[in-house]
């Protein structure tokens, strides 16, 4: 089975767990380096990209708390379960000298602690400032000053064919020391769109494609090119084995850029959103999907794609003066995008094309109100954006956004159902439902009334 893996590495040396911070420096090989001279002709694009990369990327430690069974002999003294400290690792660049890290977002993901290591073994602990799963980056702040930075690049002119050098810390200390590694290597393909059907699936789209090496433990490290300027940002591999097998991908720094901006203003990132719904690709043949075309089936009245004269049946060619030739490929160019941005399309319509201008706006859910129910719920109001964008029969309520593990094992609610009514209260909005939980919670069980996919079900629970 071939699987896409995200490049993170879990340690698995007990050591690891509960070491002091300080510690990882007193470990580290610190044998002295001999200071010799090394002839000009060994010294080539690629070392001098690896020089001034180098110094800014570090190593991303992490430790997650996981609930495990207890051992048998715990269940003599009345316990049941317990936990432990599972530490990660991870690779990670350095991209304002007062301590902002770019890194991806599933190293860090369910962390309890993120610390930093330096090139020179200085560890400092690290706070998120803010994650976004969906393209997979996360920003982090350490408290120092005068870091080195890496040079950022463009991903908008990548030639495939040019040199590629991947930098990070692949396994992390079982190499001996911080120092990071270096794979080189070329660029393989640019726009590539993934979809991945076994272990590990997801949707990966507009990624770049390199054979220089990645491995677990460089998730989060850069992708440089010849000269010394950072393209990407690691974050899987397409392998049968697990380990590399010259089919690595990267972020294109292009959007890495977008998404800092956002993260560190917003602590969120926000979601171009132009109100098109496309045609969903029928079979299972890959290549006809891929040539399926970006065909809309559903405008949102009132969005700016409703505004700019989009209709069903139109099919986006380009945007930008990009090559759209699949959801796919519509579905990158919603990741580049920016917010309040003017975009000129270009509809196949008939048989002629029409050139139209969409301002770029928040996804609906964005800019709905939201509140958090029982720590354990996420809503948002249903507007009618968000009603006309996903087909929603219901006028009012709350969709779910974000639901824990237990209550979707004891509630049976998932995420995009919307809650229409708890008990004999219609919900209106979504602090409506938490102010119908607190009155009836109180007064016995909850009967609460929910949609999805156009059909009403109910759920029995009582609060605790």
């Amino acid at each position: 089975m071939i699987r896409i893996l995200l490049a993170g590495f879990v340690a698995a040396i007990t050591a690891c767990s509960g070491t002091p911070e300080n510690s990882i420096a007193q470990t580290l090989d610190r044998s002295p380096r001999v200071n010799v001279s090394v002839d000009a002709s060994r010294r080539t694009a690629i070392t001098e990209a690896v020089a001034r990369v180098a110094p800014a990327v570090v190593t991303v430690q992490t430790e997650i708390v996981e609930r495990v069974a207890a051992d048998p002999f715990d269940y003599f003294f009345g316990r049941r379960s317990g936990e432990r400290v599972a530490p990660g690792l991870g690779s990670g660049f350095i991209i304002r000298q007062d301590g902002i890290v770019v890194t991806n977002a599933h190293v860090v993901a369910g962390a309890t602690k993120v610390t930093v290591a330096m090139r020179d073994g200085t560890t400092y602990p690290a706070k998120v400032i803010g994650a976004d799963e969906s393209n997979d980056l996360a920003v982090l702040k350490i408290e120092a000053k005068n870091l080195p930075v890496a040079m950022l690049g463009t991903s908008s002119d990548l030639v495939v064919g040019e040199w590629a050098v991947a930098i990070g810390n692949p396994y992390g200390f079982l190499l001996g020391n911080t120092e990071p590694s270096v794979t080189a290597g070329v660029i393989s393909g640019v726009g590539r769109n993934l979809a991945a059907g076994g272990e590990g699936g997801g949707v990966y789209v507009n990624m770049i494609q390199t054979d220089a090496s990645i491995n677990p433990g460089n998730s989060g490290g850069p992708l440089v090119n010849a000269a010394g300027q950072v393209v990407g940002v690691n974050s899987s591999i397409y392998s049968p084995s697990g380990g590399s097998v010259g089919l690595g991908f990267a972020i294109p720094i292009d959007r890495v850029k977008r998404v800092t901006e956002d993260l560190l203003a917003h602590g969120t990132v926000r979601r171009p959103w132009i109100g098109v719904k496309l045609q969903l690709a029928t079979g299972s043949n890959a290549i006809s999907a891929a040539r399926a075309g970006a065909v809309v089936s559903r405008v949102v009245p009132g969005s700016p794609a409703d505004r700019s004269g989009l209709r069903v049946g139109d099919r986006i060619a380009r945007s930008r003066g990009r090559l759209i030739r699949n959801a796919f490929d519509w579905d990158a160019e919603l990741l580049d995008l920016r917010v309040g941005e003017d975009v000129p399309l270009v509809l196949r319509r008939g048989n002629g094309d029409v050139a139209v201008t969409v301002r770029v706006a928040d996804l609906p859910d964005v800019s709905a109100p939201r509140v958090t129910v029982m720590r354990e719920l996420e809503l948002v109001t249903l507007t009618p954006a968000i009603r006309a964008e996903r087909g929603i029969r219901s006028a009012k309520g709350a969709v779910v956004t974000r639901v824990s593990d237990r209550v979707v094992d004891e509630l049976g609610l998932q995420p995009e159902d919307i809650i229409v009514q708890v008990n004999r209260t219609p919900i209106e909005d979504a602090t409506q439902v938490e102010r119908a939980l607190t009155a009836t919670g109180s007064r016995g069980p909850v009967r609460l009334f929910f949609e999805r996919r156009g059909q009403i079900y109910s759920t029995d629970f009582v609060l605790r």
